[in-house]
């Protein structure tokens, strides 16, 4: 009887012992596949104003999560970001490669959710969204990871969306609207005859054509008139003297 008893007993053993390492190795994992992620069912490039919604688990027991900074791919701006809903009191702010949401923090074991809308989507088959998280205790999340680790661990992957082809027509919108044409930029272009340096030059000698000759030779003409008009008086006058 002892002898049979004493193998099933370490049989016991060594099943509640493996028991324990494993409950041990998912307790210990289990904050290593917290992530961020983000969805948009049926987001195809091209598309506009598409709602991306962004999840950001918690990898702390001890702080709350204060804000995520998203650092864009290339063909989306700052600019084209408009921010949707999240957790209370948070606020979106751009920044220069992207932009963050941040608010009061979250409470110990809390996640993060947040939605933004996209003006456009670009051309591409997916999208990265790096992100920065960072927590009231300084702590800060990195998940940033393009590609899977080589170990084949979980690593800390950057939230990416992948896409649908655009649909047929589609293209793109530009980055913003059209500029506005400055004052003094109309159609008619054509400079005016005091931008022309030849008209400035001749401005004085036209002048001086045009209207002090004519005023001269008037001049004149009233003097000569004058002149005879007064000589055949003193004339008269003088003829009458002499008569007398």
């Amino acid at each position: 009887m002892f002898r049979t008893t004493a193998p099933a007993c370490a049989v016991r053993r060594l099943s509640v012992l493996t028991a324990a390492v494993l409950a041990a190795s998912v307790a210990l994992a289990a904050p290593a596949s917290a992530h961020v992620e983000v969805e948009a069912p049926g987001a195809a490039a091209l598309a506009e104003n598409v709602t991306l919604a962004f999840t950001a688990e918690t990898e702390s027991d001890t702080a709350g999560i204060t804000a995520l900074e998203v650092i864009l791919p290339d063909g989306v701006a700052p600019a084209d970001i408009t921010y949707g809903k999240g957790p209370k009191g948070w606020r979106l702010a751009a920044t220069a490669r992207g932009y963050t949401v941040s608010g009061p923090a979250i409470a110990v074991g809390g996640d993060a959710a947040y939605t933004v809308t996209v003006r456009q989507l670009p051309d591409a088959e997916s999208l990265a969204f790096k992100t920065l998280q960072s927590y009231d205790d300084g702590r800060v999340d990195r998940w940033i990871e393009l590609e899977e680790p080589a170990d084949g661990g979980h690593g800390s992957p950057a939230p990416t969306l992948a896409l649908r082809p655009a649909a047929p027509g589609a293209e793109p919108v530009g980055t913003g609207p059209a500029t506005e044409p400055t004052t003094g930029s109309s159609a008619d272009t054509s400079p005016s005859p005091s931008d022309d340096p030849s008209d400035a030059a001749a401005g004085p000698a036209a002048a001086t054509d045009d209207g002090t000759r004519p005023l001269l030779f008037v001049g004149l003409g009233v003097v000569v008139v004058v002149a005879l008009a007064g000589g055949a008086w003193w004339f008269r006058r003088r003829s009458g003297a002499g008569s007398v």
